[in-house]
């Protein structure tokens, strides 16, 4: 990990590109209803609140560990996102 700050895009580059994606997906099937879509977005909206509040807790001992963790969530939730995002 080179550094929080690195992070913190990291975070907002995921989440940002999979709320574009649903963008996307809406723009080219306007027939479809957009319920789904929107609740992903919001989905996606909530986890990055989730994961900055964790990289911004100070109150860690172990925090190469710390930051590893909330990679792999980051990972392991936005493919999640993705997932439902292919599925609609």
């Amino acid at each position: 990990m080179a550094s929080v700050r690195n992070l913190k895009r990291d975070i907002n580059y995921v989440l940002g590109d999979i709320i574009e994606a649903v963008y996307i997906w809406e723009l080219t099937h306007p027939e479809k209803d957009t319920k789904e879509a929107q609740a992903i977005i919001d989905e996606a909206i909530v986890v990055f609140d989730e994961l900055i509040v964790k990289v911004n807790n100070k109150d860690v001992e172990n925090k190469k560990q710390h930051f590893k963790a909330i990679n792999q969530e980051l990972e392991d939730r936005g493919r999640k996102l993705i997932d439902k995002i292919n599925a609609l």
